[in-house]
Formats: structure tokens, C-alpha cells, sequence
């Protein structure tokens, strides 16, 4: 099974098109899978529209993002781990590179990203040069991270020392793990 982990914190004005296309894409490849939305201190209707979306939400108070989504790892039942933005588009062609890469014997990976809504000359002129360079050095953001439980629990986690970029020691523990894969599709980030 998919276990989409989606960590939000008032996010109300973007958690409904995040959970429709995780939806939309994992029905799409008949997969099993669950969602759920690992609400971080919420103060606004980020829960209640995860749970009419069908997500099962898990309420943290930490308001540090390691070890929110470390809640949501050990709330999660499936054997293949997705950590989603609540600010992250992920299209089906994501989820299937994703898995192929799994089911070939990664250790986890990660996906490049488009900016989404109106951006600033310079960032719409670096942007390819950024993502062409993420792809030749292999690293990614943390937006749409994917691993196995086995890898993940090996790594021990997200470190929770770490108040911001907690997904450079993950992603440098997974390709110590195995291979760390970067699939062509992208997502869709604000």
C-alpha cells in the first residue's frame, strides 16, 4: 500500500487540490493507498476539508517539520512512503515514476518541481538551469519525498535536530541506504 503523508499547517487554501490529485492519481494507477494529512497546529479548516476529502488526519502540536512528518510516518500502514507539501500538485506520471523506481530497488527518491502561479522574470530564467543541475547532482526539495518503510526506518527518519532543510541529512541517509532516483515527471509547487 501508498502511504501519502501530506504535513500542513493552515492550510486551508491549498489542502483540497493537494488531496484531489494524490487521490485522482493513485486511483488512476489502481494502487491501494491511504492519505493522511498530519496537521500541525492548525488554527483554520485545514482538518475539517482533509477529512471531507476522505484523508485520516493525525493532529501534532510540534510546529517543526522533521518530526511532523516523522508522526506521520509511524501514523502510516503502507510499505511505500510519500512526505507531500500540502502546497505540492503531484500528477499520476509522479506517483508511477515513483514506484517504478521503488519496485526497481531504490531506496527513495524524490521529484523536481514547477513553480505554480505568476513568478518573477528571474525565477521563470533560472528555474530550468536549477532543475537541470538538481537532476545532474541528484538532489531534490523535500516537496514530494518517497521511500520504503524498510529504508526509512533504517535511516531512522527525519532528524529532528533540524528546524529547516530536514530533508538534506534524510535524502543523504536514503542514497546511503541504496539508490536515490529522481523520476522525469514533475510536480506542481507554490
Amino acid at each position: 500500500m501508498i502511504s501519502f503523508i501530506v504535513l500542513a499547517h493552515n492550510e486551508e487554501s491549498l489542502i483540497g487540490p493537494t488531496l484531489c490529485a494524490l487521490t485522482t492519481s493513485a486511483r488512476a494507477l489502481g494502487q491501494p493507498f491511504e492519505i493522511i494529512v498530519v496537521d500541525d497546529a492548525s488554527t483554520d479548516r485545514t482538518a475539517a476539508i482533509a477529512l471531507a476529502q476522505g484523508a485520516r488526519v493525525v493532529r501534532v502540536q510540534n510546529r517543526q517539520i522533521a518530526a511532523t512528518r516523522n508522526a506521520g510516518a509511524k501514523a502510516a500502514c503502507g510499505d511505500r512512503l510519500f512526505f507531500v507539501d500540502a502546497d505540492t500538485l503531484a500528477t499520476a506520471d509522479a506517483v508511477r515514476g515513483a514506484l517504478a523506481a521503488l519496485q526497481a530497488g531504490a531506496a527513495g527518491g524524490g521529484c523536481l518541481f514547477n513553480f505554480g502561479g505568476r513568478l518573477p522574470f528571474w525565477l521563470r530564467a533560472t528555474n530550468p538551469v536549477l532543475m537541470a543541475l538538481f537532476r545532474v547532482l541528484n538532489v531534490t526539495g523535500g516537496c514530494f519525498l518517497f521511500c520504503t518503510r524498510k529504508s526509512f526506518e533504517a535511516t531512522g527518519g527525519f532528524c529532528e535536530r533540524y528546524f529547516a532543510v530536514e530533508d538534506r541529512p534524510f535524502i543523504q541517509a536514503l542514497k546511503r541506504e541504496g539508490r536515490f532516483v529522481i523520476p522525469q515527471a514533475r510536480v506542481m509547487t507554490s
